[in-house]
């Protein structure tokens, strides 16, 4: 850092030689050696520095903006503590690991928590016991350190939107009172939504570097469990699509499919189905994103991909562990991918966004609306989109990765000294054809590359180095990559 604050010191004398022997020198000399060493001036500053002036330069408005979002259906209370703390307060000792897709004990929710963890990776899972679930949340909201929050992926982008006060918000979820306080005044709730008990959801945050028993970190994340029959149920659906009506929305943001992982095979997919004629209720001219969350079962999400949803919605966000899922539950590109290592490799997430597009989005043969995808991951965004639906995407992106920042590092704006470049500087674009490959320069962060109609716009993430909290980040991304987002009329 002082060989940096060095070499500044000397550049700014130099220029102010410059200064004073400008009228000796011939204008084009003076022109070069000021241009050379204003280029040396802005290299010599901090990756993150230029990163971030570079994003303010790129983070412009659509020149058409939304005005009235609508937002449903998956809504509660977030109960936030130390995972470490909260398995210590229930008395559970340290354990190997071991997936669950549902727990059904306090010894589920043990290898689960250091299943992940383990891992760096992020997962919600559905606790079928509600008595044994009741006494862990009693014991969760009653710890010291623990903090109360607006939950829920639908209410969690109506909160972050409704920080714009050019913006109307309808949320359509369980609104109990608790939550109801804790929301924006600027999000409107039908009454139809409101229930007279909150449903809470346990999010187990981690720190990276921190350990339980031999279990340690690589990644600051967080696990989320809950019982949740109302948003599991996706109670609040038609009351959903029939508030649109009146409200009269320019986009339409759905989430919470993925609460019915903890319903019956036989329930999910009648309920699957009924979701998918509300949805279809919805006014083909209104946008409507999909944001997807961690999920277990293969053939639901390949339901929910290939007949069922996907082509009705517009635009898909989507996370890596949720990215790799889709693709191993349809046998697409990579599916032989156990798990990510580190970093996602960039050229293997571009493959498997494009096949999603190609064979599951808009095309002149094929009858669906999906047109992009924003993929978020600790390390940097990619948005996709479908060329000639979307504009301002480069924007969009930026905005997405600038509030990854902000929001971990709860802070207005980027800190430069709380964050670091994590992404990888030299990265190829594909591994399934011949790949470009591509040179990160951050002083033009967003890269722009291009393949067969469809369009690929990435930057990096800076990374806060002690997140304040995880919980709710991919919700924020999305939502700033909608709200810079533009659709074109078709």
């Amino acid at each position: 850092m002082w060989q940096r604050s060095v070499c500044v010191g000397l550049l700014a004398l130099a220029l102010g030689y410059l200064c004073v022997l400008g009228p000796e020198l011939p204008p084009a000399a003076l022109r070069q050696l000021s241009a050379s060493l204003l280029g040396t001036l802005r290299r010599a500053r901090s990756l993150e520095a230029r990163t971030v002036a570079a994003w303010q330069a790129a983070i412009v408005r659509p020149a058409r903006g939304w005005a009235r979002v609508a937002v449903g259906v998956n809504a509660c209370v977030d109960v936030v503590l130390s995972g470490v703390k909260l398995l210590e307060a229930l008395g559970l000792e340290p354990s190997e690991g071991k997936n669950h897709a549902v727990l059904n004990s306090r010894q589920d929710l043990r290898e689960a928590f250091a299943h992940f963890m383990e891992r760096g990776a992020a997962a919600e899972r559905f606790f079928s016991d509600a008595e044994a679930f009741q006494a862990i949340a009693r014991t969760a909201s009653e710890h010291p350190a623990a903090q109360l929050y607006v939950g829920g992926n639908a209410a969690l982008i109506g909160q972050k939107l409704a920080t714009n006060p050019d913006l109307k918000i309808l949320l359509c979820g369980p609104v109990g009172p608790k939550l109801h306080e804790l929301l924006d005044d600027n999000v409107v709730v039908p009454p139809e939504s409101m229930q007279e008990r909150d449903e809470f959801h346990l999010i187990l945050e981690y720190q990276a570097g921190e350990q339980w028993g031999q279990v340690r970190a690589p990644a600051a994340n967080r696990f989320i469990f809950s019982h949740d029959l109302s948003n599991g149920a996706l109670n609040m659906l038609e009351v959903f699509v029939s508030s649109l009506d009146e409200f009269q929305p320019d986009l339409v943001v759905l989430s919470g499919l993925h609460m019915m992982e903890g319903q019956s095979k036989e329930m999910r997919q009648r309920r699957l189905m009924e979701a998918v004629a509300s949805i279809s209720d919805i006014p083909t001219d209104i946008p409507i994103h999909l944001e997807l969350a961690s999920m277990t079962d293969q053939d639901f999400m390949s339901n929910i991909m290939h007949q069922q949803v996907f082509p009705l919605v517009n635009s898909i966000g989507l996370n890596e562990q949720e990215l790799l899922f889709l693709t191993q539950a349809a046998s697409g590109p990579h599916a032989s991918l156990a798990s990510w290592s580190g970093i996602p490799d960039v050229g293997v997430v571009s493959d498997i966004l494009f096949w999603i597009l190609k064979e599951h989005g808009k095309t002149a043969e094929r009858a669906s609306d999906l047109t992009r995808i924003h993929f978020h991951t600790l390390a940097y965004h990619i948005l996709v989109t479908v060329d000639g639906h979307w504009g301002n995407q480069a924007a969009a992106v930026a905005a997405g990765a600038r509030a990854a920042g902000t929001q971990a590092c709860a802070t207005d704006t980027i800190d430069t000294s709380k964050v670091f470049l994590k992404a990888p500087l030299e990265f190829v674009t594909s591994h399934t054809e011949a790949p470009s490959k591509i040179s990160l320069n951050p002083d033009e962060p967003v890269v722009h590359w291009h393949r067969e109609g469809i369009s690929f716009h990435f930057t990096p993430v800076l990374v806060c180095k002690d997140p304040v909290r995880t919980v709710g980040l991919g919700d924020a991304i999305s939502a700033e990559g909608l709200l810079y987002s533009e659709v074109y009329p078709q």
